[in-house]
Order: C-alpha cells, then sequence, then structure tokens
C-alpha cells in the first residue's frame, strides 16, 4: 500500500510540474505570441498570484467542511475548471482582456492546488503511509525538467497554440492519478483509523499561539523573511521572464526549454539526498550558501552574453533554489514549537508569493522600459540585499525549541 501511494502521490506532483511549465514557465511565450506587452504580462501574472492569496483560505475552508469532497473532490474538480479555461485559449483572440482573464484563473487556480497537496501528504501520515514528500518532490522536478527540455522545441517548430493542447492532456493526466491515489486512499483510511485518531488527537494537544504572539516570539523570523522576499524576487523573475532574457542573449523558446530542464533537472540530487546534507551541516549553513547560491545564479544571469553563460548559471540551482526549499521547512521546525511552526511555514509562503507578485509588476515594466539585462542587473541587487539580511540574521533567530 505504501509504494502504491508514494508512486501515485508522486505521479500527482508530476503532472502538477507539467502543467506549471505549460500555463506559467511558457505564459510570457504564449502572451508576446499573441500581441500583448511585458507590462501587460506582469499585471495579468500579479493579479493571479493575488487572486490564489484569495482563493487559498476559502476553497480550504470549504474542503475542510466538506464530507464528501475532501480534499482529493476539491482538487479534481478544480482541475476540471483548469480544463474548461484552457479552451479560453483557443476562443478568446490575442490582445484581448478575456485572454488575460483566462490566464489569470488558470495560474490562480494552479497556484491554489499545490497547498492540498502537501495537505494530502499529511493526511496520508495520518493513516498509517509512509510518505517520502522529498522524493515525490523530485519526482515533480524532473517531469518538469524531461517535459520543458522538448516542449520548447515543440513550441518552435509547431507555434504557440500546441500549448493549450498540452495543457488538456496534462490536467487529464492529473486527475487520473487524483482518482487512482483516491480509491488507495480510502483503502488506507479504514486501515489506519486508529493511528488517525490518535494523531488527531496530538494535534489537539499541541500549542496554539495567535499571529501577534508568534511575532512578539519571533521578531529576527520576521526580519529574516524580509530577506526571502529579495532571494525569490530573482526565482520569479527567471522563472516568468525566461523567454525574454534568453531572446536578449539571441536565444530562442527551444533554448529557454532547455535551459528551464537543466535547471529543473539540477533541484533533484539536493532534494533527494537533502535529509544526508541536514545531518553533516546545520540548517542555518546550508540557507547561508543557498542565499549566496541565488545570487551568484542571477549575477551570472545579467553578466551573460551568451546562451551558453544562461547554462552555467543555472548550475546554481544545486545550491540556491534546490536547498533553500526543504531547508526552511526543517529550520522552520526545528526551531519552533508545533504552534509556532505552522505560521512560521505560513509566513514563508506568504513572503514567497509577494516577491511574485512584486516581481511580476515590476519586471513586466522594468523589460518594456529597459529590456532584459537592466531587468537582470536589478534582479541582483534586489537579490544580493536579501541574501545579506539572511547570512547576518539567521544566527540570530531564536524560536520556542532553541535547540538547534
Amino acid at each position: 500500500m505504501d509504494k502504491i501511494l508514494n508512486s501515485s502521490y508522486g505521479a500527482i506532483f508530476g503532472t502538477y510540474w507539467v502543467i506549471y511549465a505549460v500555463i506559467s514557465s511558457f505564459s510570457s511565450v504564449f502572451m508576446l505570441a499573441k500581441g500583448y506587452t511585458n507590462s501587460e504580462i506582469g499585471i495579468t501574472l500579479a493579479t493571479a498570484n493575488v487572486l490564489a492569496v484569495i482563493l487559498q483560505p476559502l476553497i480550504a475552508d470549504f474542503a475542510d467542511r466538506s464530507k464528501k469532497l475532501g480534499v482529493l473532490g476539491v482538487t479534481e474538480i478544480m482541475t476540471v475548471c483548469m480544463m474548461i479555461f484552457l479552451v479560453g485559449m483557443f476562443a478568446f483572440g490575442g490582445g484581448s482582456l478575456a485572454l488575460c482573464a483566462v490566464f489569470v484563473l488558470l495560474i490562480g487556480f494552479h497556484t491554489v492546488l499545490q497547498p492540498f497537496f502537501n495537505s494530502l501528504a499529511f493526511r496520508l501520515e495520518q493513516c498509517g503511509v509512509a510518505i517520502n514528500y522529498g522524493i515525490a518532490r523530485a519526482v515533480g522536478s524532473l517531469a518538469y525538467s524531461v517535459f520543458v527540455a522538448f516542449f520548447g522545441t515543440l513550441v518552435e517548430k509547431h507555434g504557440v497554440d500546441i500549448m493549450p493542447v498540452a495543457g488538456e492532456i496534462s490536467c487529464l493526466l492529473l486527475i487520473a492519478s487524483l482518482v487512482f491515489t483516491g480509491h488507495y486512499f480510502k483503502k488506507a483510511m479504514r486501515a489506519g483509523e486508529g493511528k488517525s485518531a490518535a494523531l488527531k488527537k496530538d494535534e489537539t494537544d499541541s500549542e496554539e499561539i495567535n499571529l501577534v504572539q508568534f511575532m512578539k516570539r519571533n521578531r529576527m523570523f520576521f526580519v529574516m523573511s524580509l530577506g526571502i522576499v529579495g532571494l525569490y524576487f530573482s526565482n520569479s523573475v527567471l522563472n516568468f521572464y525566461m523567454a525574454q532574457i534568453v531572446d536578449g542573449v539571441g536565444g530562442t523558446t527551444e533554448d529557454m526549454g532547455r535551459i528551464l530542464g537543466v535547471m529543473a533537472f539540477l533541484e533533484i540530487p539536493t532534494m533527494v539526498f537533502f535529509k544526508q546534507l541536514k545531518n553533516r551541516f546545520s540548517c542555518r549553513t546550508l540557507l547561508k550558501v543557498a542565499s549566496i547560491g541565488f545570487t551568484v545564479k542571477i549575477a551570472l544571469c545579467w553578466l551573460a552574453q551568451s546562451v551558453l553563460m544562461l547554462y552555467v548559471a543555472h548550475i546554481f540551482q544545486l545550491v540556491s533554489f534546490a536547498l533553500f526549499l526543504p531547508g526552511m521547512v526543517y529550520f522552520t521546525n526545528e526551531i519552533m514549537s508545533r504552534g509556532e511552526a505552522i505560521k512560521g511555514q505560513a509566513l514563508y509562503t506568504t513572503m514567497i508569493t509577494i516577491a511574485t507578485v512584486i516581481s511580476s509588476l515590476l519586471g513586466g515594466i522594468i523589460l518594456d522600459a529597459a529590456g532584459p539585462r537592466m531587468l537582470t542587473f536589478i534582479a541582483t541587487l534586489v537579490t544580493a540585499i536579501g541574501a545579506a539580511i539572511i547570512i547576518f540574521v539567521i544566527d540570530k533567530v531564536k524560536g520556542g525549541k532553541q535547540n538547534v
């Protein structure tokens, strides 16, 4: 049962990140081809992320209240909605407000899905299923890597209208993975009712603190979180505007796909072996290294004069995003009590969203005003400031446990 559910959970992440590639990573390619300016693309992406912030608690509350649907049922419905939205990529003309609205809804709904998949892992564990989240996330990176590597070539040869077709197929695969997981999830629930009840009791007994208490007890953690905005500013710039950056050094959509593929592939070894790294080095040290990695990566993108140099820059994905993502999760859980850690993880997610919204808006405006080289230069400055904050503050961060 554990092997089957781990495999199906990995398939969910794999298809989720393939959909991300179609509607987010290639969003600039599609919208530029349809006659939108970079500023209009930026506004669309920022609006989509704001929508996700609004929708997430509302849909999460609905899923908690709905006894019939639950996490899997809600995610299946949301995926069907995305398939309907994808039809709009065919139906609406380029440059129209309606097509912008389609992207807002697609990216907004897709962004909301990930917390539900994280919640699914916890619910499976409640039933006694040992889910390896790191492996599942690595499967997502692998699927994304393989897909974008050849999808860029397909778009270059056949045009952007192939994108909604790929999106529909990917959504169908996601629904199939969700249905398959749901079938075995019900079996696991029946087999693990006793353990689930014990875990629920443990949750009830754990300390709960309000936001004001959290802020008072974790002032330096909040300051450190401001640095996260800086790091993820460049991360979002590279995710959303890679097409323009590659074009600025004479590359093509095919080159963009391959660079994104290399970037995602390099996440895999770090995420798979993160526990071994954590056993040898402290989370504080790993997060400092990752902060430097973010800065070096975007700086090399700024200095790049060729596509080859962009490939070299993305080698640092090994010690930037791939190291920082699991590092923050473990760091927060290690230094904080259970009640604090939940809010700490929420603050981390909020800072990433803030960075995404800011970089989406400013990125498009800067591209139209001064081009991709200026965008990567500004991103380098912002990231360096974020890295400096984290490096100088992290040793002062104390939590409820204070045992790191």
